[in-house]
C-alpha cells in the first residue's frame, strides 16, 4: 500500500490507525532521549563515588587489623616483665622464671587479640625466642614459626638485627597445616645499659586475613589492589604490577593522596593513606573497564533507540497491513455479496451494518434449521441423571426442542453393561476402538428404546460413565405392572443383543414421581448394578430385589464363626479336598443365598476366607518349594475378580491345589498302616467322646486310660490325624451339643445347660463357648432367633 493510495483513503480507518501508531511510537522515544543525557552524568559521578568507597572500605579493614597488631606490639614493649628481662642484671635462673613468668603472660595476649596469629620475642642475651606459652632457642623457634618459605635461618637473623624498627614486612610463617605468608609487624627494644641490643618484637597476621578485602573490591571492580609500605614497596596485591610501573610510584610518592582517578596511560589510578600507619591503598582500574558500564549505558540507549525508531515504524507498517487487511477482504466480501447496503462512513460503520442484516436472517434461518442435538440431549440427560439440572433451562421446551414425549410423571432407570466389550475388538476387524464404541452405542441405543416403545413406555438412550442410561417414563395406568414389564424389556433386551455377542448385564431401578425423582432412580439402578458382584454378570438386577424393608433389621454380619475356620483349616492340611471345598461352598451358600447380602459384607467374607487360605499355607509350610500357590499370583487374580462366583472359582482352584499338596506331604511322612490304624483308632476316640461328653470327669487322661494310652500321647496322635488336639475336640463336640440344645430347645435355661454336656460350674461352660463362637449363649440364642447365624 502507498502513500498515495493512504490519502485516498484519508477517511478510512487505516488513517486513525496509523496516527495512534505514530504518537505510541515517538512519545516514548522522545522520554527516553531526555533521560539517557540526565541519567550519563549521574552514571559517571556514581562510578567515580562507588570506587573511593571501595578503597576507602579497604583501609578501613586493613587499618583495623594493622591497629590490633600496633596494639599489641606497644603492649608487649612495655609490660613490666618484659622490661626486668631485658635490663635486669639478675642471675640466670631468676632470668629464666622471668621468662617463663613473660611466656605464660603472652598467653593471654593471644587470648585477647584472636585475629593476630603470632607474635614473639627475641631475647638477644640468651639467643632465644619468647612465644605464647614455651621459650625456645632461636634455631628452634625458626623452625617452628618460618620455615617452609623462601627464608633462611641466617636471612631471618640478619633481616631482625639489620632492618629497621616499626615496619611492615611480609614473612612465611608455619602452622600444622601448611606455609603461607603472613603480615610482620617489628619493634626493635631499647639497647641494654652495656649498648647490647636487648631484643625484638614481632607481631604477625596472615595475608588471607587482608587479601579478603582486597579481593572484595578487585572483585566487584574489576581492577588491581595494591597495599604498599612507606616506601612504596609493594605488601599485597591481587594482581602482579603491569603497566607503567616506574610512573605509578612516581605518582604514589608526589601526591599525599589522590581520591579522584588519575589517568596514567589506558590505566586510572586512585589511592589513600592509612590512617593508623604509613601504608597506602591503591586502586588501579585499566581505562576500558572504568568506562565499560558508562560506554555500555551510551551504546545500549543509542542501539535501542534507533532499534525502537526502526521496529516501530516496520512494526506499525506491518500491524497496519496485518490488521486492515482482514477489514479490507471482508469490507469486499460483503461488498460482492451485496451485504450491508449503500455504504456509508469508514469500513468498520458498514461491517456493523452487515452483521445487523446477517444476524437478522440468522435469526430467521435458526427457527427452521434442525441440527443433530445428541450431545446436547446426552447433556440434558445427564444432568438430570446426576441430581444437576440447569435451573436457566425450561425442561418443558427442552424436552419438546429434543422430542422426548413424556407418558406419565413417573420414571424408572435401566442400566446397561457391555461385559466383553474388549473381546468385541477381535471380532470387528479393521474397526478402531472409537468406531467400535459408537456401534456398540448405536445398535443398545435402537434396540432399548424400540422395546421400551413396544411395551407402551417411553424410553431416551444415552452414555453416561461408559454405561448405557436408559431413562424410561412409566406408563403407571396397569398399576404394578411395570415392574415386570421392565424385567420383559430387559430379558428381551439380553437376547436380541446377543446376536451380535453382547453379553449384557441390567440393573433397573424403583419408580419415582418427578424429574426429581430421576436422580434417586439413577443412584437406585447403580446400587442395583453394584450387586452385580454378588450375582454375577449377564443377569438382570432389580432394585426392588435387593432393596431391604422398612423395619428389617440391620446387617450385624456373616456367619463364619472362628471354629468353623479351624475346622476348615484343618480339612485343609489333612489335604480333604473334597471335604474343604464343601466345607467352603457350605459357608459361601450359607451367607450369600441369605436374602438382602450386602456387596460389603460379600467382598469381607470372599477376604475373609482368602484368609484362612493364608493361613492354611503358612500352617503347611512352604520348606521344599513344592507347593505352586505363592508362584501363580493367586492374591492378585482374586483381586482381579469382578464378581462372587469368579471369586469363589479362583479360591476352589487354590483349595484343590493346597488340598493336594498337604496330602501329598502327609503321606511322605507316614506309611499306609499306619494312617489305617491311626484313623481306626481316631474314630474310636471320637465315637467315645461323642457318647461320653456329658460326663464331668472326661479328659485327655481318662480317654488315655481307656484306650491302654499315655494321654497326651494320645492327643498328639488324634491331633497328627484331625488337625485337631484332643481336648480342643471335647470342647467343639460339647459345644455343638450346647448349640443344639440352644437353638431346639427354647425354654432350657442357659444356666442349665452346662451340666447337661459336661461343665461343672457356668462360667466355664461361657468362657469355652464364647471362645469358640466368638459371642455368649444367649447372644447366640438371640441372633438364631432372628436368622443371623
Amino acid at each position: 500500500m502507498s502513500i498515495r493510495q493512504l490519502w485516498q483513503k484519508r477517511k478510512s480507518i487505516i488513517v486513525t490507525w496509523l496516527v495512534s501508531y505514530s504518537t505510541v511510537l515517538f512519545i516514548p522515544i522522545i522520554v527516553s532521549l531526555i533521560i539517557y543525557r540526565q541519567s550519563g552524568d549521574t552514571l559517571t559521578s556514581e562510578i567515580h563515588r562507588a570506587n573511593d568507597y571501595l578503597l576507602k572500605q579497604v583501609r578501613y579493614t586493613v587499618d583495623n587489623q594493622i591497629d590490633l597488631m600496633k596494639r599489641l606490639n606497644m603492649e608487649i614493649t612495655w609490660n613490666s616483665k618484659l622490661q626486668t628481662l631485658m635490663y635486669s642484671s639478675s642471675y640466670s635462673n631468676d632470668a629464666q622464671y622471668t621468662a617463663y613468668l613473660l611466656s605464660k603472660e603472652m598467653q593471654l595476649y593471644q587470648t585477647s587479640y584472636a585475629s593476630v596469629d603470632e607474635f614473639y620475642v627475641t631475647w638477644s642475651k640468651e639467643e632465644a625466642v619468647v612465644r605464647p606459652g614455651n621459650i625456645r632457642d632461636m634455631k628452634t623457634a625458626f623452625q617452628t614459626i618460618h620455615e617452609g618459605g623462601e627464608l633462611t635461618y641466617d636471612g631471618w637473623k640478619e633481616l631482625l638485627r639489620y632492618t629497621p624498627g616499626n615496619r611492615f614486612f611480609l614473612l612465611p610463617r608455619t602452622d600444622s597445616s601448611s606455609s603461607r605468608s603472613a603480615v610482620a609487624y617489628m619493634t626493635h627494644l631499647a639497647k641494654d645499659l652495656s649498648g647490647r641490643e636487648a631484643g625484638t618484637v614481632v607481631v604477625m597476621a596472615d595475608a588471607s586475613r587482608f587479601q579478603q578485602a582486597i579481593e572484595g573490591i578487585s572483585g566487584f571492580s574489576g581492577g588491581q589492589v595494591l597495599v604498599l609500605d612507606q616506601d612504596n614497596r609493594v605488601l599485597l596485591s591481587n594482581l602482579p604490577l603491569s603497566g607503567d610501573q616506574d610512573a605509578i610510584l612516581k605518582l604514589l610518592k608526589e601526591k599525599e593522596e589522590l581520591t579522584e582517578p588519575t589517568r596514567l596511560g589506558d590505566q586510572e589510578l586512585m589511592f589513600v593513606r592509612s590512617a593508623v600507619s604509613d601504608l597506602k591503598y591503591a586502586l588501579i582500574i585499566p581505562g576500558n573497564l572504568y568506562w565499560k558500564k558508562a560506554e555500555y549505558v551510551r551504546r545500549f540507549t543509542y542501539i535501542s533507540i534507533s532499534i525502537s525508531a526502526v521496529g516501530g515504524v516496520l512494526l506499525t507498517w506491518f500491524f497496519l497491513r496485518r490488521n486492515y487487511s482482514p477489514i479490507q477482504a471482508m469490507v469486499r466480501s460483503l461488498t460482492e455479496k451485496g451485504t450491508g447496503g449503500e455504504r456509508e462512513g469508514n469500513e468498520l460503520h458498514f461491517i456493523q451494518q452487515a452483521i445487523w442484516q446477517t444476524r437478522s436472517e440468522k435469526e430467521q434461518l435458526a427457527v427452521e434449521m434442525q441440527a443433530h442435538h445428541h450431545i446436547l440431549r446426552t447433556n440434558m440427560l445427564t444432568r438430570l441423571l446426576k441430581g444437576k439440572p440447569d435451573i436457566l433451562v425450561p425442561y418443558e421446551e427442552a424436552f419438546k426442542t429434543f422430542q422426548i414425549r413424556l407418558i406419565s410423571d413417573e420414571f424408572a432407570v435401566m442400566l446397561f453393561v457391555v461385559e466383553n466389550g474388549d473381546s468385541l475388538s477381535a471380532k470387528l476387524p479393521g474397526v478402531n476402538d472409537i468406531e467400535r464404541r459408537r456401534l456398540i452405542q448405536f445398535i443398545i441405543t435402537n434396540v432399548v428404546e424400540e422395546l421400551v416403545g413396544q411395551h407402551g413406555h417411553a424410553g431416551y438412550v444415552s452414555e453416561v460413565d461408559d454405561m448405557m442410561v436408559c431413562l424410561v417414563s412409566l406408563d403407571v395406568q396397569d398399576g404394578a405392572e411395570w415392574k415386570e414389564g421392565l424385567r420383559r424389556i430387559a430379558t428381551e433386551a439380553q437376547q436380541f443383543l446377543l446376536r451380535f455377542q453382547m453379553d449384557i448385564t441390567v440393573a433397573v431401578s424403583g419408580a419415582h414421581p418427578s424429574l426429581s425423582g430421576i436422580a434417586e432412580a439413577y443412584q437406585e439402578a447403580l446400587d442395583a448394578m453394584e450387586y452385580k458382584m454378588v450375582l454375577g454378570k449377564q443377569e438382570i438386577i432389580m432394585y426392588g430385589d435387593i432393596r431391604r424393608e422398612p423395619g428389617s433389621p440391620p446387617e450385624n454380619g456373616y456367619s463364619y464363626s472362628l471354629q468353623a475356620e479351624q475346622q476348615l483349616i484343618h480339612t485343609i492340611k489333612l489335604g480333604q479336598a473334597t471335604q474343604a471345598a464343601a466345607l467352603m461352598n457350605e459357608t459361601l451358600d450359607r451367607n450369600l443365598q441369605r436374602p438382602h447380602v450386602s456387596v460389603t459384607l460379600a467382598r469381607c467374607l470372599m477376604f475373609d476366607l482368602a484368609g484362612t487360605m493364608v493361613k492354611a499355607i503358612n500352617e503347611i509350610g512352604d520348606k521344599d518349594g513344592g507347593m505352586p500357590a505363592d508362584n501363580l499370583g493367586w492374591m492378585e487374580k482374586l483381586m482381579a475378580c469382578d464378581t462372587v462366583s469368579e471369586m469363589r472359582r479362583e479360591l476352589l482352584v487354590l483349595l484343590e491345589q493346597v488340598c493336594l499338596y498337604a496330602a501329598a506331604k502327609k503321606e511322605a511322612h507316614q506309611s499306609r498302616e499306619r494312617q489305617e490304624m491311626l484313623r481306626e483308632l481316631v474314630d474310636r476316640v471320637s465315637a467315645h467322646i461323642r457318647s461320653s461328653y456329658a460326663d464331668p470327669n472326661l479328659n485327655v487322661n481318662a480317654i488315655g486310660e481307656s484306650f491302654g494310652l499315655k494321654g497326651s500321647y494320645l492327643s498328639k496322635l488324634f491331633k497328627e490325624q484331625t488337625g485337631e488336639g484332643l481336648l480342643d475336640f471335647i470342647h467343639s463336640v460339647r459345644i455343638g451339643a450346647a448349640k443344639a440344645i440352644l437353638t431346639g430347645e427354647q425354654d432350657a435355661a442357659v444356666a442349665d445347660i452346662p451340666c447337661r454336656v459336661g461343665y461343672l460350674d457356668a462360667a466355664s461352660f461361657i468362657r469355652v463357648f464364647k471362645k469358640y463362637e466368638g459371642i455368649t449363649p444367649g447372644k447366640y440364642r438371640e441372633l438364631n432367633g432372628r436368622g443371623l447365624v
